[in-house]
């Protein structure tokens, strides 16, 4: 019996043991998750719109009017800037965005390239984790009972790298010009005067190109080629909208500080070409 007793005595003290350790152990492996802010949230992911709601709670097609100018790929930066690319991954808008402390608005203020407003623009945060985004946008401002909810879901969708936002985001002036062989080129230069000026390339892919004596010259739409080797100009007629010329140019270098292209003017004879140098500039759009 005594046997007995011992056996029972040392089991209970092992299943003791083995528990304990069994829980200093799960505690060793507790993973406590970082508690963020509501920006900082908005700012850990990129974030793509993938439905829409009416105010009835009905959905909502995200090509429908209503709702097709707030869908696409957003990107909030911890710096306070923003991003937002159509589902082409095309440019629509950039500038500065804020949440509040409580977690409740989002503020984004869209900017043209010289750093004036476009519109700044409230909406209410229906959700905000680090999966989903929902905001509610009022689209009537004398009807407040109109409004839609954007859903945005966490996605892993980098931005695109080919230079767009870095265009967009100041304006350009031409401050130098090289021939074939390098060498430097007055801008009074006739083969190279016309390509001369302040240029600005704004977000939503409209541009503005006028002299140094601050007269347009010429607008329309551009674009850069998903490989960044390419920007195409479309003059358009102001008032018509007919297209004038078209033009591609061979980007070489495109940084926050310069951007340089190579003008070919005669496709037919390669050889001859030129490349027209622009720097950031602070120079408000006449």
């Amino acid at each position: 019996m005594n046997t007995l007793k011992k056996l029972f005595y040392l089991l209970t003290v092992f299943m003791l043991t083995a528990t304990t350790v069994s829980c200093s152990n799960d505690d060793d492996h507790l993973i406590i998750e970082e508690q963020l802010t509501p920006s900082q949230v908005l700012s850990s992911t990129p974030w793509e719109t993938t439905e829409a709601k009416d105010k009835n709670g009905q959905s909502v097609a995200l090509t429908d009017p209503a709702v097709a100018g707030f869908v696409g790929f957003s990107y909030f930066n911890g710096d306070g800037k923003f991003a937002i690319y159509g589902l082409n991954n095309v440019l629509r808008s950039m500038g500065t965005w804020s949440v509040d402390s409580q977690g409740k608005t989002r503020t984004i203020t869209a900017l043209r390239p010289d750093g004036t407003t476009i519109f700044s623009r409230n909406v209410d945060i229906l959700e905000l984790n680090r999966n989903v985004f929902t905001y509610r946008i009022h689209t009537n401002a004398s009807d407040p009972s109109v409004y839609y909810d954007i859903i945005h879901t966490k996605v892993n969708h980098a931005e695109p790298s080919n230079g767009q936002r870095i265009l967009a985001s100041t304006p350009w002036e031409t401050t130098g010009a090289k021939d074939k062989d390098g060498n430097a080129m007055s801008l009074t230069d006739a083969n190279v005067a016309s390509y001369v000026g302040f240029a600005y390339f704004r977000a939503g892919g409209t541009y503005a190109i006028y002299g140094l004596n601050n007269v347009l010259r010429n607008q329309g739409d551009w674009s850069i080629s998903a490989d960044g080797k390419t920007r195409t100009l479309v003059a358009k007629d102001p008032t018509s909208g007919a297209v004038i010329f078209t033009r591609d140019v061979q980007i070489l270098e495109l940084t926050n500080e310069k951007f340089t292209y190579r003008i070919t003017p005669n496709t037919s004879n390669p050889t001859v070409f030129y490349d027209i140098i622009h720097t950031k500039v602070s120079h408000l759009e006449p």
